[in-house]
């Protein structure tokens, strides 16, 4: 598999994208004025303990605290022991677990979750500092090895060097990338671990909660970390401080890698010249075309993902099952794709094209499976049901690139739509009727956008002069191009006052 990574730095924001035998599968987005949280360690202090929420919430110097689950407390200091032998309780789904923890304690946690819509951050106490190589979790006293290390003679010999290097309570991760390393490569990366540890606890001495004592690095020199294995054949870089920085980063832990690096110099855009700016664009529409000339509809709300497969433009020569199955077994490859490169996660319902036979349902399902392997993120896939509907979930630890890339519209608040001219002319006629009820005014100035003014004194000219007979009333219609198009504002004639939110708020008393 040709593996590929393109950064690009701009004056807003940090881009990388990743692609994997030409077709991009992976974007990452860094706002320089919103950096990610994800990694960082903080001294924390704890503000409530919620043994029925199982949870307790941790001041970190952000604007909302960070959510802490009690499944996510690791430190045996912090579980309430349930015998007299000083056996701890087993973390399990359906454990109710008792911690020790008091208000204003002063914590480690790592931040494992972005804080997004209204949540803070959730964090876990299982500290982990991950380097080129290894990672280091201190607290712990084990060694692991990455599942992806297959060969049985390089775990041995990566458990051994791990072995003699590890200190007393403290664990060691051996990565992937480790496979084939030496062992001076892997102490020297063990050794920056255990400085940057040794840096961490000095600074949290000297610093009162809640405090901010280890930032992991930013996400283009966190990819770069994370990412560069030796399947990577290119990393492309449009900025020189970046480049420098990756270039020095290499040197130490991987100067093996540093003839894949290269800084981009033509003056066209780096995402414009291998396609990627257009690829980008196609990520903001619900719509996800297929070769086949079918298409996906996916649609992100506040509880899940829904994805609907649709034949489209496919005109198949079998028979229907057989379409069906040949179009969802391409729609599962998209999907996968489709959820990694959206950074899509929760609860996700894919409908998939109705088959008929259970051994189909089971080609689609197993097809999905395979292609969700590549996903970095944790995800758990059921089998789909006699009606074509497959649940899973994926891990979330990011915002969606959609979020990242998009604000909230002012105007429909996010549900995409807005109100028709006809129904905002009942609710015009509805506000006049209140108004009219109360007060005895005979001139009003109705302010809408130009498009509705021309609507309401042109085609629906009879209506306005309807309103204005019913209600015992003259109106006077005035453009203004700052109010949005489901907008109406009343004002008094003689005096100019706005008495549109006036109504509103008696209304409001009244009820």
């Amino acid at each position: 598999m040709k593996k590929e990574i393109f950064i690009n730095e701009s004056m807003g924001e940090t881009r990388i994208a990743i692609q994997e035998d030409g077709q991009i599968v992976e974007v990452y987005i860094e706002r320089q004025d919103k950096q990610r949280m994800v990694g960082n360690i903080y001294k924390g202090k704890v503000e409530n303990v919620l043994p029925g929420m199982q949870a307790a919430f941790v001041d970190i110097g952000y604007e909302l605290n960070a959510f802490l689950p009690f499944s996510e407390i690791a430190n045996p200091d912090y579980i309430i022991e349930d015998d007299s032998e000083g056996h701890h309780k087993k973390k399990g789904k359906t454990d109710n677990i008792e911690v020790d923890l008091q208000t204003n304690q002063e914590i480690f946690v790592q931040v494992i979750k972005e804080p997004f819509a209204g949540k803070g951050p959730r964090v876990t106490t299982e500290v982990a500092i991950p380097g080129r190589l290894l990672v280091l979790v201190p607290y712990e006293n084990y060694i692991g090895i990455s599942k992806k290390i297959w060969d049985k003679f390089e775990r041995r010999r990566l458990k051994k060097v791990a072995q003699r290097l590890r200190v007393q309570n403290v664990g060691v991760i051996i990565r992937t990338v480790a496979e084939g390393k030496s062992e001076q490569h892997i102490e020297n990366d063990f050794n920056q671990l255990i400085d940057n540890w040794n840096k961490i606890e000095n600074k949290a001495d000297h610093e009162s909660a809640p405090a901010l004592v280890y930032e992991d690095l930013e996400t283009a020199s966190s990819v770069v970390r994370d990412l560069l294995t030796p399947d990577v054949e290119k990393i492309i870089i449009d900025s020189k401080r970046l480049f420098k920085k990756t270039q020095k980063y290499l040197e130490d832990v991987s100067p093996s890698l540093l003839d894949r690096l290269e800084l981009y110099k033509l003056k066209s855009p780096l995402f414009e010249s291998f396609g990627i700016e257009s690829e980008i664009e196609k990520l903001m529409r619900p719509k996800a075309w297929l070769k086949s000339g079918a298409y996906l509809i996916i649609e992100k709300t506040e509880a899940m993902v829904v994805v609907d497969v649709n034949s489209g433009r496919f005109v198949g020569k079998k028979l229907h099952e057989e379409n069906s199955l040949k179009i969802n077994l391409e729609a599962a490859r998209e999907v996968a794709r489709q959820l990694r490169l959206r950074d899509l996660s929760g609860l996700i319902v894919i409908d998939f094209i109705d088959m008929k036979f259970e051994e189909n349902r089971k080609k689609v399902y197993h097809e999905l499976r395979r292609e969700l392997k590549r996903d970095r993120a944790k995800v758990a896939v059921a089998p789909i049901t006699e009606f074509g509907l497959l649940e899973m979930t994926r891990q979330r630890i990011r915002v969606s690139l959609l979020d990242s890339m998009s604000e909230e519209c002012p105007t429909c608040h996010g549900s995409g739509r807005i109100i028709s001219q006809e129904t905002l002319v009942t609710r015009i006629d509805h506000w006049l009727r209140r108004y009219k009820s109360r007060h005895r005014s005979l001139r009003l100035q109705l302010e809408l956008h130009p498009q509705n003014a021309e609507y309401l004194s042109g085609e629906k000219k009879h209506v306005l002069r309807g309103l204005m007979w019913q209600n015992f009333v003259h109106l006077k219609i005035i453009e203004n191009i700052e109010l949005a198009q489901d907008e109406f504002r009343f004002l008094r004639t003689k005096d100019g006052k706005d008495v549109t939110d006036e109504m509103s708020l008696e209304k409001d008393k009244a009820n």
